[in-house]
């Protein structure tokens, strides 16, 4: 009985036993079936996450890159900015020192021009005259050479003294005065007198025409009416047919009878020796006075003539054209006791060399220092055939000059109607 209980309870344990293995079986394959079920569900958030992830990223390396095209855009166009700011500024330079050269070229090629026998200056590079342009050349005027033995032929121009400072010009300008001084030792008025008051009729007649002609002319005026109290009292009729050689012989005549008039009445015959008393007389201007003045009475001034004016401005002593402002300039470049001999020594020079219209450069002797050197005549064979009077073998206007021109080799002018 018991047994069989045992044998029955043995059996239900192994039955209770198997049961439950299988139990446990069923259990663990449910487990593994609900494991394989979440699996993917927990797979699915790490995807999504790892999806979003990749999408950040690719929107971050996007923005950069959206960035990185802005600042190279921007940077190209500061570049493109820059580069156009610098070519405006280089062909500004450009066009400029173009400017500047085309400029500089008609003086250069005058220049070259005037020199004789000058070479032509090698052809600056582009590059170079990008970088400045081409100075213009300064050449230099032959040396001293005296008018009767003309200078080595001319290769070069006196430089033109711009921006001369007032020292330098004082300086220029007494040393072309010494120059004409040794030049012209016997320099004196062109005009034949042998008292103030031929000397003031004797100017007043050479306006309009030559001291020659008014020195052919005056003898006979002088002979019939010597003083004052004779021509005041002329008939004007026959003072005009005298004066009438010298051109404007109707109003010359009514000028020395009017002066001669006024000699008599306000100054009792005498000419006076003052400025301001002689440009009253009808006739006498500043020059006229300062001719008087200096030649018949040493007081010292300055001649304005037309060759003192031509002269004075091309040597650029001034600028001015008014005679009166002309005297107050060259007047303050000299000492006063130098005035009436700088007169003559620059009419001189007017008179023989430095002729208006052709100047004889090749002959001059202060070309070193002339800044017009090269206006006229450089070759010193052509330039001594331009030479007048003296330096030219030729009579002068005087027909009684002083014995110091005639020791130094002057010729006597001959009288009217001779030869």
């Amino acid at each position: 009985m018991s047994a069989e209980r045992d044998s029955a309870v043995g059996e239900q344990v192994s039955d209770g036993g198997r049961k439950t293995a299988e139990a446990a079986r069923t259990a663990a394959a449910a487990g593994s079936a609900s494991a394989k079920k979440a699996a993917p569900a927990r797979k699915a958030p790490a995807k999504k996450a790892t999806a979003q992830k990749d999408t950040a990223q690719k929107a971050a390396a996007k923005k950069s890159a959206a960035k990185k095209s802005a600042a190279k855009k921007a940077a190209a166009k500061k570049a493109a900015a820059e580069k156009a700011v610098a070519e405006k500024a280089a062909a500004k330079k450009a066009a400029a020192e173009k400017a500047v050269a085309e400029k500089a070229a008609p003086a250069r090629k005058s220049a070259a021009k005037k020199a004789s026998g000058k070479k032509a200056a090698p052809a600056k590079s582009s590059a170079a005259l990008k970088k400045a342009p081409a100075p213009r050349k300064q050449v230099v005027a032959p040396k001293k050479a005296t008018a009767s033995v003309p200078a080595a032929p001319a290769k070069t121009v006196a430089a033109h003294p711009q921006g001369e400072s007032r020292t330098a010009l004082v300086r220029r300008a007494r040393r072309i005065n010494r120059e004409l001084a040794e030049v012209y030792p016997y320099a004196h008025p062109e005009l034949d007198f042998e008292n103030p008051f031929q000397l003031v009729v004797a100017t007043v007649l050479s306006a309009q025409t030559t001291d020659l002609r008014v020195n052919q002319t005056t003898p006979a005026l002088f002979a019939k009416y010597p003083a004052p109290e004779d021509l005041a009292a002329a008939n004007p009729e026959e003072v005009e047919e005298i004066l009438r050689p010298t051109g404007f012989f109707r109003a010359k005549t009514k000028s020395v009878i009017g002066l001669s008039k006024a000699l008599v009445e306000q100054f009792g015959g005498e000419v006076p020796g003052r400025l301001e008393d002689l440009v009253k007389l009808p006739g006498v201007g500043r020059k006229t006075a300062f001719v008087v003045l200096g030649n018949a009475f040493g007081r010292p001034g300055i001649t304005v003539d037309t060759h003192f004016q031509r002269l004075v401005r091309r040597w650029k002593w001034t600028d001015e054209t008014d005679p009166d402002k002309i005297e107050a300039a060259v007047g303050a470049l000299f000492p006063k006791s130098d005035w009436t001999d700088l007169s003559h020594h620059v009419i001189w020079h007017g008179r023989r060399i430095c002729h208006a219209r052709k100047p004889a450069c090749g002959a001059c002797p202060i070309a070193p220092l002339c800044p017009a050197y090269g206006e006229g005549e450089t070759d010193p064979e052509k330039a001594k055939k331009l030479l007048k009077y003296e330096k030219a073998g030729q009579p002068g206007q005087r027909l009684k000059p002083p014995q110091a021109y005639l020791d130094a080799g002057g010729r006597p002018a001959p009288p009217l109607g001779a030869g």
